[in-house]
């Protein structure tokens, strides 16, 4: 290969390799920020994953309720037929003969002696198919039942990790537009004492100063540099957090570009139209509540019997040469029938996991009370934070307004 060649190999190459590393830019909004997190993280895509899972399990217990149809079929070639053994004996020729009177009465028949024999042909095929319907199951029953509680449940799941993957990309996303507004009035106040440090220096030198006055600036010129640098840092990790957060790579890049206003927060702002149903946790506890009665009443329906129908045809070839020979014999039978299987005493088992199906109920409506409570503390603590919050933001707005006109 000339060096051409190999030159637009490597080439090549470099340029597959530098679309490899390419990165990709997020201008968002925070709601966009939020439909990306919904397609990216891992967490609501197992939740989905559940959710078609329940899909498959409901489809499999109706499927028990179904016909269920099997077929059979097996060949032997017996190289010893199995045998039994025959009592063999000549008596009732012997009573012929005496009653005949072709022999004497006296005369008796040889001991009796036992002769193997077979029933079986050395080549044997048997096949059939049998079906069985399901009549009555308990546990079936039941699952029938509860095939659309468990996908509530498993949808209840999803607007979970949905509203858990929002929450937390809002807090990021907000996090970030705090910290550049921090970082924004940070690099003001460095301007601003780096000028007073300027001016001081002036008039220092001539004399107009103490040094001491200089020195003062110059030290909260260092402190207010420093907490910048703290708060640069801690901005390039909150967008990780945010990066994190939509499950996309860190090696993207995020541009927001929503800016954070005081008309923004106060936007709907404590609104009062509050429902517990409207929470996705306690949606997935009242789902959970249902199923676990169902399990209550899928034990109580156990002490009902089973019943099944059944249906049998076969075919059985029976022949000394193989089966394509014309003396083979087949033959036929079928059956149809009903089978039910009751149960009688089970040692008190059914009847604890009664108790126990009914204490976890209870235990699922007790954790949908705290559940309840653990909401109510949050809101009251929530609404009194965000009141005192927008307090002090009204007087730190009248206080800015002041220190704008006294500067």
């Amino acid at each position: 290969m000339n060096k051409a060649g190999i030159w637009i190999i490597m080439v090549g190459l470099l340029i597959l390799h530098s679309r490899s590393q390419a990165q990709t830019t997020y201008n968002l909004t925070v709601k966009e920020a939020v439909d990306i997190a919904y397609k990216n993280v891992i967490e609501l895509k197992n939740a989905q994953l559940d959710y078609r899972i329940q899909e498959s399990v409901n489809k499999e217990t109706f499927g028990r309720a179904l016909p269920q149809v099997s077929a059979n079929i097996g060949a032997q070639y017996y190289l010893q037929l199995p045998q039994v053994l025959f009592r063999q004996s000549d008596e009732n020729i012997y009573e012929v003969l005496r009653k005949q009177n072709l022999i004497a009465p006296n005369v008796n028949a040889p001991a009796p002696i036992l002769v193997p024999f077979s029933f079986q042909q050395p080549w044997n095929l048997s096949t059939g198919i049998t079906l069985q319907q399901l009549l009555f199951q308990p546990d079936v029953f039941v699952g029938l039942q509860a095939r659309q509680t468990a996908l509530n449940l498993s949808s209840a799941a999803i607007d979970q990790a949905r509203e858990k993957i929002k929450d937390s990309a809002y807090k990021r996303y907000y996090a970030i537009l705090i910290a550049q507004k921090q970082l924004f009035f940070l690099k003001e106040g460095v301007t601003r004492l780096e000028k007073l440090y300027h001016d001081d220096s002036v008039l220092y030198k001539n004399g107009f100063a103490e040094k001491l006055d200089l020195d003062k600036v110059q030290v909260q010129l260092s402190n207010l540099k420093t907490t910048t640098n703290i708060i640069e840092s801690g901005v390039q990790l909150s967008y990780a957090a945010l990066k994190f957060a939509m499950g996309v790579s860190q090696k993207d890049s995020v541009v927001l570009i929503e800016e954070l206003t005081t008309q923004s927060i106060k936007e709907n702002i404590l609104d009062d139209n509050f429902k517990y149903e409207d929470r996705p946790e306690v949606r997935t506890l009242i789902q959970a509540q249902h199923l676990q009665e169902l399990n209550v009443r899928r034990y109580q329906l156990g002490y009902l019997p089973t019943v099944s129908l059944a249906g049998n045809y076969s075919i059985v070839g029976q022949g000394k040469k193989f089966f394509t020979a014309p003396e083979t014999r087949w033959l036929k039978s079928s059956y149809i029938g009903l089978n039910a299987n009751i149960s009688i005493f089970d040692g008190f088992q059914r009847k604890e996991k009664v108790k126990q199906a009914k204490y976890n109920v209870d235990k699922v409506a007790n954790n949908n009370r705290l559940v309840k409570q653990g909401i109510d503390i949050e809101q009251v603590n929530t609404k009194e934070t965000l009141k005192n919050s927008l307090l002090k933001l009204d007087a730190q707005e009248k206080n800015m307004r002041l220190a704008e006109s006294v500067y």
